[in-house]
Formats: C-alpha cells, structure tokens, sequence
C-alpha cells in the first residue's frame, strides 16, 4: 500500500476541523508523555522505534481500520521507516513531514473579527507550543503583538494583505519562546515597543511600551491601548484593541493563569499578579474578549480555532480568579508550579539580545510544551 507524506498545516486542520486522526508515536516514552500533538477527536499509541525494528507485525491488531492513521517521530527519519513497515503490511499510512520539530514551528492565521471601519483582527495559532500571536490590520498599515520567532509568517501575511508593518508589540519579555518583535521591526522600518520594567538588561533599541500609551493604526484609527498589567513579568502589559478585545500576554489565560516565577521572583511578584487579575482587570467591562499570549490544553481553542472568551465568562469559571483568599492564590502560584520551560533562562538571554544562536540551536531551545501558566 501507499505512504503519504503529511505537512504541519495538514495536521493542524485536522485540528481546528475536529476531524478524526490515529498517531503512531515512535518516539520514547518520556518524550511522548512530556509533550504530544493534541486534537479532540485523536487517538495514540506510543511505541518507541526501537521497538519496531525487527518488524511491526505485533501492533498491527491495535491499529484502525476506518482512521487516518499518522506516524510521528522527533525530526522524521524514524516515522518513515515505520510507515514504510506498515506499507509493507498492506495499510495506507502517513508520516508528518519535519516531525515534531516541525509542528513545533507551524503557525496558523485565522481571522478573529473584523473592526471599525474594515479593520481586521488575525491571531496566529502556534498548536504545537501554545503560542499565539496577533496582527491588527487597518487602512493599509499593520501592528503585530507577541510575534514569534518566525517572522517570515508575519511579513508574507501583511504583504499579501497589503499592509505595511508599522508598529510591532512584545507584552513582556518572554521566557518560553523567542521572540521574533525586534527582528520584524529591524526588516520593516517599524517601532519596536517593550516594556521599559522588562528591558533593564536589553542590549538593543526599544520603545518604552508604558501604561496609557495609545497608538492608531490605519486610516480606520484602530486603538491599541496599553494596560499595565503585572504579574507574570514585573513590566508585563495587556491591550485592549477597538474597545472590543483584551490581549492579556501570559497574565491570564482561558483554563488558567499566568506564573510568576520565571524571573525567579514568584514571591515577590504574586501580589502584583493578584492585583492584575482580582483589581485591574474586574475593573474593565466584562463584554471584553479576552485574547491571551498562550494556551496550555486542546479544550481552550474554540470550534473556529480561535483561542477567546469573554471576560466575564472568565471570571465566573476560571479558578485562578476565584481564589477569595489573598494566602490561598499564593500558595496557588508558589507551591504547586509545572516544571518551567525548556531552557527558559537562555531564552531569556535570547530576548534580551545577550546571545545569538543558530536556528537549529533556537529550535532545541523551544522545543516542549508550553509552560507559562498556573492551573
């Protein structure tokens, strides 16, 4: 039979389209359990490689015969070798093109909603790190918020809707991934904006992005309002875009909220968090969406594949704002931390401008899942 060769974007339709898919993941089993693609109708079976080289006739009965059948490894060698087993044993199968490293790097656009006066709002959906990014489009010009290191994704994209990228947006100085903000902008002519509380150890130029500051985008005089907001990093700022949508950064998100200890400052940060989320934020009208810098799980992305909700649907059911108890939420955000990022310090390092590595080097550096939050 056939072995057919799938890319990143084909796996992440069957994502957002919720259809249903079948991995064979032959990569070990640590790395499986740490970190997997997720999709709400797939199902798995985790056999390391090695354990299929003298043949694959023994997980034969525990494949489908009425699904996709996908075969997945770290960088691809190992899962063609494995379809091509099972080719061999008369099934069509296929293989993801790049492996994980590949869904790794995949961005997705999808259009969030349009704004006043034929604006456009895209938020840019990294499935396999969690990752999201935003681009504000209006009257031919461009914004780009939280971009990652990708940036041939956002150029091409702004190009080919004819805008120009004028201002480009980091809510904080991130630690889970590179950002790609300040290249943009180097490529562009635009403004790079970062927070000034975050940049004390930057080695570049920047903007100071402070509490207040107001920059229109386009002709349609689109909003993007700043909101100090921290917690997550001690300068970490929020938007709200055209009185309608709340970008958050890695201060809150749908199922959770964001962790303070990346800075190695938990204890000192948490009061600012809980006055970010319990003071600042109830502050702001419930009808906001909220748009956040990540998500953790497969459940948070809408049918559309959207990653947004309603802030007050937030406050009713997230329980990293229901915690009434000031010693509560600490203990909530100090004691029971996931493990932190794949090399989140040299990440920072990253951002800050102090080191830079190679592509390859950058890619094993983000490699994981995504770990900004607290559940």
């Amino acid at each position: 039979m056939t072995v057919s060769t799938w890319t990143a974007q084909q796996v992440a339709q069957k994502v957002i389209n919720n259809d249903e898919l079948f991995i064979l993941d032959v990569r070990n089993a640590d790395a499986f359990a740490d970190w997997k693609i997720e999709g709400h109708k797939f199902e798995y079976l985790n056999i390391p490689y090695f354990e299929l080289l003298d043949g694959v006739e023994e997980i034969l009965p525990k494949l489908p015969a009425d699904k996709d059948i996908l075969v997945v490894c770290a960088k691809e060698g190992s899962s063609i070798m494995v379809a091509e087993m099972l080719a061999e044993e008369g099934l069509d199968v296929a293989y993801l093109q790049g492996g994980m490293k590949s869904w790794s790097m995949y961005l997705e656009p999808i259009k969030v909603a349009d704004l006043t006066d034929g604006g456009e709002l895209y938020q840019f959906v990294r499935l396999g790190k969690g990752c999201l990014s935003y681009m504000v489009i209006s009257g031919g010009e461009a914004a780009i918020i939280d971009a990652v290191r990708f940036t041939e994704v956002f150029t091409n994209f702004a190009a080919e809707k004819g805008a120009t990228i004028k201002h480009v947006f980091d809510t904080h100085l991130h630690a889970d991934h590179i950002s790609g903000g300040r290249h943009i902008a180097a490529q562009t002519g635009a403004t790079y904006y970062l927070p000034e509380k975050d940049a004390e150890e930057v080695v570049f130029d920047y903007t100071a992005l402070e509490d207040g500051l107001t920059v229109k985008i386009g002709a349609s005089q689109i909003e993007v309002g700043a909101l100090y907001s921290p917690g997550h990093t001690i300068g970490s700022t929020s938007f709200v875009i055209d009185h309608r949508f709340l970008l958050t950064g890695d201060i809150l998100f749908i199922d959770s909220i964001g962790r303070p200890d990346l800075a190695g400052l938990a204890e000192d940060w948490v009061a600012d968090l809980r006055e970010t989320l319990y003071s600042r934020y109830r502050a702001l009208a419930e009808d906001l969406i909220v748009l956040p810098a990540h998500f953790m799980i497969i459940d948070e992305l809408n049918e559309d594949g959207t990653v947004a909700r309603r802030l007050g649907d937030l406050f009713a059911q997230n329980h990293g704002l229901n915690v009434s108890d000031a010693d509560e939420f600490r203990h909530l955000v100090t004691d029971n931390l996931p493990p932190q990022p794949n090399a989140y310090q040299e990440i920072r390092h990253v951002n800050m401008g102090k080191v830079t590595p190679n592509n390859d080097e950058q890619t094993e550096m983000e490699i994981g899942p995504n770990r900004c939050a607290v559940r």
